[in-house]
């Protein structure tokens, strides 16, 4: 099920770009067209020479070859290419955007209170208190790793953390770009489980690097579908709290609808997949310690100032996330004799608040605030700040 929604979710976009008309063919309609209304006549026998009429006559020439020389010159409104119509900025602050374009940004988030921080492995790897529990005798010795790679061997209650995100995106035609992000993190322990195991320090540095693509499926004046692949490289030190220490990939479907002047919907389904991470709980367990999952999210934007060099918009964004395996060290409520839980099926959602201001053609500021409505979370709250350029 796991593997044909990864499938589903690749493919899609291609039999959606499949159903619209060949920019090549349009273009050799253009021109037979433009022939039959200029009386140019395309009759020539295979090697060249004009035809010859059933009584053996030929057609008649024109010898005014610098008419014809100027009459073909002239460029034709059909055979030009035809160019992606323009779509204005996306306004969300944390769906990801739709519209394909050249761009830099800088992000910012502060986040509060991250109970789980080893999650299925999507924010860093797998807790090194795993390590110690071989000579622990059962039921913990059962739960010994001598690989976990994670931030210990103290078991965090919460944790805060910053990240500052920096993406170049670069798009040489209209419907493609190609884009890496680069991530650096601060983490702050804000209390350990009592337990035997040294708590750790705060921690900082480079994160997992991003990269992908995006290719535009369906486009409009008003609307864009477009799909998304993501990857994620292990460039962070997973001993330190800054990274998973596997490979991810992540394909997306992102939509913008502009619903009006001044109303425009955006959304975007997700699917996180990690490829290796670590052993499960016992290690011999067939699921693994990281787990898939499904993120979504749609954010209606609504533009209170809409100038020609100036325009401010308010935007709310539901964003959720389904974990659908892996397993989390028991590092809040539950007793150390756990040792870990297993998370399938845990639901997150967050409703995020904010604002986007524009300023002429490229520039634009973001500045949010979003918090987690469900009693499980990646964090309890969370600001970001952002600045993105567009050429």
């Amino acid at each position: 099920m796991k593997f044909a929604a990864l499938v589903f979710m690749i493919l899609f976009p291609a039999v959606i770009s499949a159903q619209e008309k060949d920019p090549q063919a349009v273009k050799e309609q253009a021109v037979a067209d433009t022939r039959v209304q200029t009386g140019e006549s395309s009759a020539a026998n295979e090697d060249g020479s004009p035809a010859v009429t059933e009584n053996g006559a030929k057609p008649a020439v024109n010898w005014n070859t610098s008419a014809q020389t100027a009459q073909r010159s002239k460029p034709s409104k059909a055979v030009k290419d035809i160019k992606r119509p323009t779509i204005e900025g996306s306004m969300v602050g944390y769906v990801d955007n739709a519209i394909i374009g050249s761009q830099v940004r800088i992000r910012f988030d502060a986040a509060f209170n991250d109970p789980f921080p080893d999650r299925a492995e999507f924010f860093y790897a797998k807790c090194s208190c795993y390590r110690l529990l071989g000579g622990a005798g059962p039921p913990l010795s059962l739960a010994a790793d001598p690989n976990a790679s994670g931030p210990g061997p103290g078991i965090p209650t919460t944790i805060n953390y910053q990240q500052l995100y920096m993406q170049a995106e670069y798009a040489p035609v209209s419907r493609f770009s190609v884009f890496t992000q680069v991530p650096i993190r601060w983490l702050q322990p804000q209390g350990f489980k009592p337990t035997p195991f040294a708590p750790f320090g705060n921690e900082s540095g480079l994160s997992d690097v991003q990269a992908g693509f995006k290719v535009a499926a369906l486009v409009s004046s008003s609307h864009e579908l477009t799909f998304q692949f993501r990857a994620y490289f292990p460039s962070g030190d997973s001993s330190k709290g800054l990274g998973t220490n596997h490979y991810s990939v992540e394909p997306s479907l992102l939509y913008y609808q502009k619903l009006s002047s001044r109303w425009a919907v955006e959304g975007q389904l997700t699917y996180w997949h990690p490829i290796g991470g670590s052993a499960g709980v016992p290690v011999g367990n067939s699921e693994g310690y990281a787990g898939d999952i499904v993120n979504y999210g749609i954010g209606p934007s609504y533009r209170l100032i809409n100038r020609e060099n100036f325009r401010l918009a308010p935007v709310v964004e539901l964003v959720g996330w389904k974990v659908l395996g892996g397993f989390e060290t028991a590092g809040g409520h539950i007793d150390l004799d756990d040792a870990a839980a297993e998370v399938s099926n845990i639901n997150i959602v967050n409703i995020k608040v904010g604002a986007r201001a524009s300023f002429g053609r490229h520039n634009s500021v973001y500045a949010g605030y979003g918090r987690a409505v469900t009693f499980s979370d990646w964090y309890r709250n969370l600001m970001r700040i952002e600045y993105r350029y567009s050429f």
